[in-house]
């Protein structure tokens, strides 16, 4: 038998023929695997209750599904590889048969409100490399077999109101290089298998019920970048091993339990740390000197710990913006307690100083006035500082508050902190303060609280901190002041707090423009030399729910509007000359914790009710 000879075109033509045989299997087989997807999106849309904006309204046989909102197909397969559906005010729940969609690397579902529990048919997407469902209102626990999803990059299931522990299982996921489930309730501790995730560069954990200890195994992560696990309940002390981790950029372990001390050469084996945030636990010690070799750092914060001692250089830091180290006990009450200062003259950056609540004293250096013109907060209260107010503080034009408060500061307050008109917030209370208060404070248009009670000041109140139109909070208690009260003052509707203008030797009547106060809540004017009848437009006060004008020499009748101030909590009329009857209304008054109506001229019978 010959063999078998086929022609060029007999060949092409054969060829062409099974190419058509092929494709049309392949249509079939691909119009079933596609109509696997198309089901699943439609089981997906039948879990969700509500779509305020309509989007899945193109979720129909109109178009192909391929064409539906927030769906990406494959160019070849068409088969669903993306579906994003962020932001879109969705609720609902997850559809299980979200499993049926096999070719799906990215489900994008965060900002909607999204809650039931995680299908654990999640699971089940092999394919599947970035799961975000952060910032709705997931319930449960997390699903364990998410280490099935061995693809998985990227997972953040933060803000949600998960429960249960981390999962063990999670260390199964090998690729994953970010991790975050911020603010959910989850408890116990970190596992330990967190150290096999080796593509680790972002670990956050912030605001759960996390206990136990840091785990030495995240020295292993040599990617690792970020770790932050504030707020939660994280005990015992920082291991060594974390000092492994060079490229590390943001430690985060605030508000938790942690102890011990820091490690001393922290500084030289983190070199590339630009936020460094452990406020709010128990460590004790002093702060290393190292951390000055941290030249990339941007915020230091180490407020409200146990540190103590001497403050070194931190000349090196060229790149710091923010430093917290308030509420510790640092400093010996020696004058070189500010040398620190100084060396922040390198840090051009330099936005917020804050080493209130310390035991640093002596004279601030005239260094200060080579800081950043960013600074922006600088807090030295509650300390033992002495001497007087630096002028040169009047340069930094982008101020935004200045404490002082707490102290020994003597002297008056330079005229040239009326140049601050960034200032929002000024306090300068309980020190040695003298002079009057200079007039040009009132060029402070932002400020919203002012605080200079307990000092020595003397003179009038000036007419011109009328035009503080932002002043939320006046107090200027426990000085010797004197004169009358600015009517003008009175017309400062902004006044939403406290006006406190107690223990002074203020003379006049109580100007009848304190109507206009109409959001104050609090007003004290007691232990003053006031006379004259308690105005009526008090009445209009209607926010008030503390009211203290005992120690004046008030006469007359309560009047009757007093009676609208329907939210008091606190009324003290004593040591006055009021007369008359108490009135009915004070019955009414059922916030009332506390009335003081001693040592007036009051008749008659006490209200019954």
């Amino acid at each position: 038998m010959k063999p078998v000879s086929l022609s060029f075109a007999e060949f092409r033509s054969c060829h062409l023929l099974l190419g058509i045989a092929l494709a049309l299997c392949f249509n079939r087989v691909s119009s079933t695997t596609n109509e696997t997807d198309r089901l699943a999106l439609l089981a997906f849309k039948a879990g969700i209750s509500k779509d305020p904006s309509g989007v899945l309204s193109s979720w129909n046989d109109s178009i192909g599904f391929c064409q539906w909102y927030g769906v990406m197909c494959s160019r070849r397969h068409q088969r669903v590889t993306i579906l994003d559906l962020r932001s879109q005010g969705l609720f609902g729940s997850i559809s299980p048969h979200i499993r049926n969609i096999s070719f799906l690397r990215e489900m994008l579902l965060q900002n909607n409100s999204f809650n039931q529990e995680i299908p654990p048919q999640v699971g089940q997407l092999r394919r599947l490399r970035i799961l975000r469902l952060h910032n709705n209102s997931l319930i449960g626990n997390i699903p364990k077999n998410i280490l099935n999803c061995s693809n998985l990059v990227i997972l953040w299931l933060g803000k949600n109101e998960l429960t249960g522990e981390i999962p063990r299982e999670l260390g199964s996921l090998l690729k994953l290089r970010e991790f975050l489930v911020n603010g959910n309730n989850l408890i116990g501790s970190m596992p330990s298998s967190i150290g096999n995730l080796s593509s680790l560069e972002i670990l956050y954990l912030r605001e759960n019920n996390l206990s136990g200890s840091i785990p030495q195994v995240l020295g292993h992560l040599k990617n690792l970048q970020y770790i932050g696990f504030p707020v939660n309940g994280v005990s015992s002390t920082i291991p060594s091993s974390l000092l492994n981790l060079s490229s590390l950029t943001v430690f985060d372990a605030s508000d938790n339990q942690i102890q011990g001390t820091l490690p001393t050469s922290i500084g030289l084996k983190l070199p590339n740390l630009e936020f460094f945030s452990i406020w709010g636990n128990q460590l004790e010690g002093v702060i290393p000197p190292s951390i000055s070799n941290c030249t990339k750092l941007d915020m230091l914060q180490l407020g409200d710990n146990r540190f103590s001692g001497k403050v070194h250089s931190l000349e090196n830091l060229y790149n710091l913006s923010v430093l917290h180290i308030f509420g510790n006990q640092l400093g010996n009450g020696e004058l070189e307690d500010f040398n620190f200062l100084c060396s922040l003259t390198n840090s051009s950056k330099l936005r917020y100083v804050e080493i209130s609540r310390n035991k640093f004293g002596g004279v601030l250096p005239t260094c200060i006035s080579n800081l950043s013109i960013t600074l922006m907060g600088f807090a030295v209260g509650e300390n033992q500082i002495y001497g007087k107010i630096p002028k040169e503080i009047g340069n930094f034009i982008n101020l935004e508050v200045l404490s002082m408060n707490l102290n020994k500061v003597s002297g008056v307050i330079p005229s040239n902190l009326g140049n601050l008109r960034n200032l929002s917030k000024l306090y300068l209370s309980d020190n040695n303060l003298g002079g009057t208060i200079p007039s040009s404070l009132g060029n402070l248009s932002k400020l919203i609280d002012l605080l200079l009670a307990g000092n020595n000041f003397h003179g009038q109140i000036p007419p011109p901190l009328s035009n503080c139109l932002s002043l939320n909070l006046l107090d200027l208690s426990n000085n010797n002041l004197s004169g009358a009260i600015p009517p003008q003052l009175m017309g400062l509707s902004s006044l939403a707090i406290i006006m406190n203008l107690s223990r002074n030797h203020l003379t006049g009547v109580l100007p009848p423009e304190v109507g206009n106060l109409r959001t104050l809540t609090m007003l004290d004017i007691s232990n003053n030399l006031l006379v004259g009848e308690i105005p009526s437009s008090l009445g209009d006060c209607t926010s008030l729910t503390s009211l203290r004008i005992g120690g004046n020499f008030f006469h007359g009748l309560i009047p009757q509007s007093i009676s609208s101030l329907g939210g008091i909590e606190e009324l003290d009329l004593s040591c006055n000359n009021l007369s008359g009857q108490i009135p009915e209304f004070l019955t009414k008054f059922r916030s009332l914790k506390l009335l003081n109506l001693s040592y007036n001229n009051f008749e008659g019978m006490l209200p019954r009710e």
